[in-house]
């Protein structure tokens, strides 16, 4: 049993059967959420800091999907998966009490504009049958995927979230959690019998908004995903273990070693996980990260649509806030349209620019050089030479 590095509390409900097939947008994609967990190392490098050695105090953890998976088979992730109806179960009313009397069951209101609030957690979920806010559920399922993929469970006692140490009421042996945790690799409903069966509770307090990816149409062929992504810090690295069915391997490294393993072609890793390790780079300190995800959560993100434009000799994909990603971009269909701008160009004249650059699967190249919503921060792509990337952002 895990908990934050500083937990945090609270929140509110009532109850109706959930009918998440009544979102349409879901005819285009599924929800799923992630989450980025970092984990104070157990032991820190002694060698002399520099720009590719600089010595971070914590580790993140990545699995190896399967290579049989249909979606990224082989690639390194964060732990997560899918939404299911049972994390938007009212049974987590109960479960939550006395905070699902609490507007969001006490996480804190996001600051940034509802007309521009992410679907994901914009959706009025209570027109779908559920008293369970997105910003609850979608945190339930990155907690219970993380327990199915890799063993690791955030939790606290019912109805105390305040404290920083503490384990479940009574002694809970890893044979119980091995047994939970195998009856819910096979039925996700069964991680509320879990909770109260243990008295327990998903730490959603410990989890803080990171941002949003939704995969690109052109990858439709192969699944599209809006995800959220959440970060969440605690105290050491907890005893791991695969599922050895979707995942069959688990890796804690800091950001900069999984970096340079990609480049060395050691491990593959989406964009996405390329982005974020990469935003994790202005942090070297585990509790500089805390204190930016608590500062920063509760401004919200938007929704990152990557959009691919082939040139001569690699792909590049534009994102929000890029001199060329369309104004309007149709989420749903392939038909993009990008104004209209000559090939040679697409450095030279364009100011400004938030795009990945791709010269093989395993050479990313980050060109960002506006300044990041909702108070975030930029990648800092200390490892590559030719990034144009850079940090615009003060934390």
């Amino acid at each position: 049993m895990h908990r934050s590095v500083y937990d945090k509390k609270e929140v509110g409900a009532s109850v109706v059967p959930f009918n998440n097939k009544m979102n349409v947008s879901l005819k285009y994609w599924k929800e799923a959420a992630t989450l980025i967990l970092a984990a104070r190392a157990s032991c820190v490098s002694v060698a002399p800091r520099s720009a590719i050695n600089p010595n971070f105090d914590y580790e993140v953890l990545l699995l190896k999907r399967s290579a049989t998976s249909s979606f990224m088979p082989n690639a390194y992730v964060f732990p997560g998966g899918l939404i299911d109806d049972a994390d938007f179960s009212s049974d987590w009313v109960d479960i939550f009490k006395p905070f699902s009397s609490l507007p969001g069951f006490g996480l804190g209101v996001v600051q940034q504009d509802p007309k521009t609030r992410s679907p994901l957690f914009a959706t009025d979920r209570i027109e779908l049958g559920s008293l369970v806010p997105g910003e609850v559920a979608f945190r339930i399922c990155a907690i219970r995927e993380t327990f199915e993929e890799s063993g690791i469970l955030l939790a606290l006692p019912q109805g105390r979230t305040g404290q920083k140490t503490g384990e479940l009421p009574g002694a809970v042996q890893q044979d119980e959690l091995i047994s939970w945790r195998a009856r819910i690799l096979q039925e996700p409903k069964q991680f509320t019998e879990m909770c109260r069966e243990l008295q327990c509770m998903p730490n959603i307090w410990a989890l803080y908004e990171w941002s949003n990816w939704l995969t690109p149409p052109d990858l439709r062929r192969k699944g599209r995903y809006d995800t959220a992504f959440f970060v969440c810090c605690i105290q050491d690295v907890p005893s791991t273990a695969h599922d050895k069915k979707e995942i069959m391997h688990y890796k804690w490294e800091d950001p900069m070693a999984i970096l340079s393993s990609y480049k060395s072609k050691a491990v593959w890793i989406a964009p996405p996980q390329f982005y974020e390790l990469s935003r994790l780079c202005n942090f070297l300190q585990l509790e500089d990260l805390h204190q930016f995800a608590v500062g920063r959560g509760l401004q919200g993100c938007e929704r990152w649509m990557p959009l691919q434009l082939s040139l001569d000799n690699s792909l590049v994909s534009v994102l929000p806030g890029d001199a060329v990603y369309p104004e309007n971009p149709d989420w749903t269909d392939n038909g993009v349209t990008f104004p209209f701008v000559e090939k040679s160009d697409l450095h030279e004249k364009v100011c400004a620019l938030h795009r990945l650059e791709f010269e093989s699967l395993y050479s990313i190249t980050v060109h960002v050089n506006i300044f990041p919503k909702y108070k975030h921060v930029n990648p800092k792509c200390i490892l590559f030479g030719k990034s144009t990337g850079y940090n615009t952002s003060n934390h």
